[in-house]
């Protein structure tokens, strides 16, 4: 089975009203890229990706009008996926949401969320649409964490009797939008580094009641963090790919980050910076898979324009990539 995440940026634009693809040549909220380009490019990935199941991180949105699943089916309707039926969880107001693309004939998925809702009490940390209390600095000050992205929660089955429980996560990055000053930047951009560990630590401590339960679990989505991406991870020690990989999830992308050894690190997102003109890589995306689910031989794969042999070879692969979002897909092939 081939389990996939991937960041489809500004995905929400390329739906009208009603959840139908505006394959026009307006432009799509990606530099220099029409909605019409990037439709025909994010169908060419999901068709070749050909994977079972995909999160879908930055998913169409959810509102009044609105509907991410909607959406989504229509997308796979279009493209004539076998990822035809989508489940979401908690919606947010950001416009991006979270959601699984899957195929129905390989499994069945759905939303699950665990844990008391904010205010009912009881065992275990909240419901990731509720409230976390927690004193990040032993300062004897609690800090109540809110998600502006609830991960999603699923309960999944394949048809081969695998159960697994998948927690598909966004969360909150650690740029300094909105500060005008260096002070101010530095104000918020230590804020949201301790809120983006504090939604670390909460996502860990659910992953270790389904592990405690010997449950199998797969984490996987946009952690928008790595060690050494900022300035500021020495203040608290540890980055949120850490605390959430934890000892017993694995992620050989993720391990030779905090190995601290590797020569050549991998990516899977690549942005442009107008003021050096030049363009960045990070590794942003994970998927995490419990000790239990080592025996059935996972094999990972960023698909990287230029890193993965196969990628850069296919020129038409290459530039759909390029052009469909900044973020690249990641797969984990696993025998169930």
């Amino acid at each position: 089975m081939r389990l996939a995440t991937y960041n489809v940026e500004w995905f929400a634009n390329l739906f009208d009203q009603e959840d139908r693809l505006l394959e026009d040549d307006g432009w799509s909220g990606r530099q220099d890229v029409t909605r019409r380009q990037q439709i025909a490019a994010l169908g060419a990935v999901f068709r070749r990706l050909d994977a079972d199941a995909i999160m879908v991180v930055e998913a169409p949105n959810t509102g009044k009008q609105q509907n991410s699943v909607r959406a989504l089916e229509h997308f796979a309707q279009h493209f004539e996926l076998r990822t035809r039926r989508a489940v979401t969880g908690f919606t947010n107001d950001t416009q991006q949401e979270i959601a699984l693309l899957y195929d129905p004939d390989v499994l069945e998925a759905v939303h699950d969320p665990q844990g008391p809702a904010t205010g009912e009490g009881g065992a275990g940390v909240p419901r990731f649409d509720g409230v976390y209390r927690i004193d990040l600095d032993i300062d004897a000050t609690e800090d109540k964490v809110v998600f502006s992205k609830p991960p999603l929660e699923l309960s999944v089955v394949t048809h081969s009797g695998q159960a697994l429980r998948l927690i598909g996560v966004h969360l909150k990055s650690k740029a300094p939008h909105g500060a005008r000053t260096r002070d101010a930047q530095i104000r918020r951009s230590i804020a949201n580094r301790r809120k983006q560990l504090a939604q670390a630590i909460w996502v860990r401590r659910r992953v270790d009641e389904h592990l405690q339960q010997d449950e199998s679990v797969i984490v996987l989505g946009d952690l928008n963090d790595g060690p050494g991406l900022d300035e500021y991870e020495h203040l608290f020690g540890r980055s949120s790919v850490e605390i959430v990989q934890g000892l017993d999830l694995t992620d050989p992308h993720a391990r030779k980050l905090t190995s601290h050894r590797a020569d050549v690190l991998p990516t899977t997102a690549r942005f442009f910076d107008p003021e050096d003109k030049r363009f960045f890589q990070a590794l942003l995306d994970y998927i995490m898979v419990s000790e239990d689910l080592m025996n059935r031989r996972p094999a990972w794969r960023i698909w990287h324009p230029f890193d993965d042999a196969e990628c850069w070879t296919d020129p038409e692969l290459r530039q759909a990539l390029l052009t469909a979002s900044d973020h690249f897909p990641v797969t984990l092939d696993i025998e169930f």
